[in-house]
């Protein structure tokens, strides 16, 4: 068992390794440039959006018209107020980037992780998958936003008995493990996803699948929830995912 766990991490740096392929570039850093387009253009938004609150609930300290030393300190008090908004706001952005930049990064990588997954299979064995050739060579895009939107249906609904333990007394101590073990097996379905997927296995016959070898397909999971968990890094976790677990189905699938 600790030898299949293992096995499964390592297929993460194999994908680490084969970014930057020719062949694949494309499918793998034109989804990473769009997401961080879109959390840049959602920071600014929030940054613009916090200004014009702060102009509105905290007065610039010329507009304070008291004199002597209260009017000092009424300044003090408002330019102090000023500078502390900020750095809360960069800490929350950075939490919510943190927590949401996966999901919203596999939505949005979702149509081109078809693509990458077939394009990692047909240079390993100099072919497409046998339902990726037959009737056009990739993932329609609608199509792959469904199912990935399914598949988050899916993750919440396993969620919910956590997020209801988490209140419990004495039991709410296992949750920080069993979150962990959430987090690697959700990983671990998220991206088995495109292999399969391109072979047309139904979400359903997935999890069966990758619940006839747990272990290995934990271990790949815990692999790529470490690398979530870094800042930056996790910008490069989705396309480490799909090639990982690619070459994992095309090594493994068939034991």
């Amino acid at each position: 068992m600790l030898g299949d766990f293992l096995r499964g991490a390592t297929y993460v740096p194999r994908g680490l390794r084969m970014l930057n392929t020719v062949g694949l570039r494309r499918y793998v850093w034109l989804p990473v440039v769009v997401n961080v387009l879109v959390f840049a253009g959602l920071f600014w938004i929030g940054a613009d959006w916090l200004q014009s609150l702060m102009n509105y609930l905290v007065p610039e300290p010329a507009e304070i018209r008291v004199e002597g030393w209260l009017g000092a300190i009424l300044d003090f008090l408002v330019v102090a107020a000023r500078w502390l908004l900020w750095p809360l706001f960069l800490l929350m952005a950075f939490v919510v980037m943190f927590y949401t930049f996966t999901a919203v990064a596999n939505l949005i990588g979702s149509p081109f992780n078809g693509m990458l997954s077939a394009r990692v299979e047909a240079q390993v064995t100099g072919r497409l998958p046998r339902e990726a050739s037959g009737g056009g060579l990739f993932v329609d895009a609608l199509g792959a936003i469904r199912d990935e939107l399914r598949k988050i249906a899916y993750f919440v609904l396993l969620a919910a008995p956590l997020l209801i333990l988490f209140f419990v007394p004495v039991a709410n101590l296992l949750t920080s493990p069993l979150w962990l073990l959430y987090g690697a097996w959700i990983m671990a379905l998220e991206y088995m996803d495109y292999p399969l997927g391109n072979r047309g296995i139904a979400f359903k016959e997935q999890r069966r699948l990758v619940r006839g070898r747990r272990m290995l397909h934990l271990g790949f999971g815990a692999g790529l929830l470490a690398i979530t968990l870094i800042p930056v890094a996790n910008l490069i976790a989705m396309p480490t995912g799909v090639i990982g677990a690619t070459l994992l189905r095309l090594e493994q699938g068939e034991r």
